[in-house]
């Protein structure tokens, strides 16, 4: 069943499009009557607004503008800032006689506020004590070259605080890659549409804090033009995991069995086994090596741990399980092999991480069905796809896709911005912290999906929540202990907070 299907409306999460989208969506909205000047002019205002309220005590900022419209905008903030009395430094990368349309209008409308022009060129001063970056826009294709990349890695070097105008010059609209080089932002005011590439790959470094305007335009009443891609939205955690009926038990909760934890590799095991039982499952079992059993009872005495010498020890576990984790340190000798067979031919909902991932890629690789959730970061992708790591980052939306439509269920394209594909389409993760860089952080992901997924969530609901959990448990640890040093077993009783709205006035905020 999508989720879709089973729509909480409200916390659907915001809309994320293409650059090509956004394009249509401005043709629209001037066919329905609004000058493309004026348009230009309502971008340029929004963009100025939200210079102002971010440095309200600025009296001088500099305008690099490029030769579209996107230099339009420049040239209109340019001439509103010159107006509020603040020093413009307006640098062009077209001179004006060459700009046509739009752009020159708004070029020719700051010059007569007074604003004067000075052509870009190497080591020129950037004297204002902010950069408005109004370089490119959203239709860059290839790598940017000669002087407007020149310009960037000034830009960059001058060590100045950046707003962008829609987009940081530089980076790809539709995957978040850099394309060259790209203007590190401090703050990005994007506009009509938000774009999908704001929000993945390299975008987490780039774009610094996001505002977006809408500009007058509601892109969702285009029933037509649907979403590249939706953004989590916190409230989904009480959507889909409402109070517990007062004459719950544990069976109504379901059981899930996670399979890993070769000799010698017990640790991820026992991360995702815990967290899944803190994310609610009724029962939650682990088969792993026997030489893990102790830490296990040690660490966990809930969970129902089992020593299994190999996968013909397995007897009745699978059986018993509605759910399967497999995968966190399942390791690819034939103890990892054995287990990921059994898992693979039962019947069951079934999570697949680590080495689960790698053993397909090589034993299985034409394995598919609608029954699992893969969760790989890209350089396990890419053994998925046969391809790069490199290749998966450089365009990590149609990675996640094409992996989704290869292998079935519901993908999850770890990293900064986790991509989630599913029959529903994409949804992006907009939480999460460096701190998150660190190991065993896969594997409590795995644990929380296995529970989400016991108590009865649809796979691709289950799916989001659990990478929404997962991320916001681990901007809740943050907060409190830092990001450096942020170990995966902190999670899991971020994570139950999480799950239990309404629990700990401190962090109450994060479910809102």
């Amino acid at each position: 069943m999508s989720i879709e299907s089973l729509d909480h409306q409200e916390h659907r999460g915001r809309p994320l499009y293409s650059a090509e989208q956004v394009r249509e969506l401005d043709r629209r909205t001037i066919a329905a009557g609004i000058d493309g000047f004026a348009l230009m002019q309502r971008a340029a205002m929004a963009a100025w607004q939200s210079l102002r309220a971010h440095w309200p005590g600025a009296r001088s900022i500099t305008v690099l503008c490029g030769g579209g419209n996107n230099g339009g905008d420049g040239h209109v903030l340019a001439a509103l800032a010159a107006a509020e009395g603040l020093a413009v430094q307006r640098i062009l990368l077209k001179a004006v006689d060459e700009l046509t349309g739009d752009a020159r209008r708004a070029a020719e409308m700051a010059t007569a506020a007074g604003v004067g022009t000075e052509p870009w060129r190497p080591g020129l001063a950037l004297r204002g004590e902010l950069v408005v970056d109004a370089l490119l826009g959203t239709g860059l294709g290839g790598e940017v070259q000669g002087a407007i990349r020149e310009a960037i890695a000034d830009v960059n070097e001058s060590g100045l605080p950046v707003l962008a105008i829609d987009i940081p010059s530089g980076l790809h609209a539709d995957t978040g890659a850099v394309l060259g080089d790209a203007v590190l932002a401090t703050r990005t005011v994007t506009f009509i549409g938000d774009k999908l590439g704001l929000h993945t790959g390299a975008a987490a470094r780039h774009v610094g804090e996001l505002d977006f305007r809408a500009l007058g335009v509601d892109a969702e009443e285009q029933a037509d033009l649907l979403p590249a891609a939706r953004l989590l939205d916190a409230g989904l955690i009480g959507a889909w995991l409402p109070p517990r009926q007062r004459d719950a038990h544990k069976g109504d909760f379901g059981h899930v069995l996670v399979l890993g934890g070769a000799p010698g590799f017990g640790g991820a095991a026992l991360l995702a086994a815990e967290a899944c039982a803190r994310l609610g499952a009724g029962k939650t079992s682990l088969a792993t090596a026997p030489e893990h059993v102790t830490a296990s009872l040690v660490r966990r005495p809930e969970v129902m741990v089992h020593g299994l010498r190999g996968a013909t020890d397995l007897g009745e576990l699978i059986g018993n399980a509605e759910v399967l984790v497999v995968g966190p340190g399942l390791g690819q000798g034939s103890w990892g092999q054995g287990m990921l067979q059994a898992a693979l031919q039962a019947d069951r909902p079934l999570v697949a991480d680590a080495d689960a991932l790698n053993l397909l890629a090589s034993r299985w690789p034409d394995e598919a069905r609608d029954q699992w959730i893969l969760t790989p970061h890209p350089g396990e992708a890419a053994r998925l796809l046969g391809t790069s790591a490199a290749e998966v980052e450089a365009d990590r939306p149609a990675a996640a896709r094409e992996l989704q439509a290869r292998r079935g269920g519901v993908v999850i394209l770890k990293g900064a911005g986790t991509l989630v594909a599913g029959p529903s389409g994409l949804a992006v993760c907009p939480f999460g912290n460096p701190g998150m860089a660190s190991g065993g952080m896969g594997d409590a992901l795995s644990g929380i999906l296995g529970g989400l997924l016991a108590q009865g969530l649809p796979l691709e609901a289950a799916a989001r929540l659990g990478v929404l959990v997962h991320a916001l448990a681990a901007d809740m640890a943050a907060g409190d202990i830092g990001e450096r040093g942020l170990l995966a077993g902190d999670l899991a009783s971020y994570a139950q907070l999480l799950i239990n709205p309404g629990t700990g006035e401190d962090h109450a905020a994060a479910t809102r």
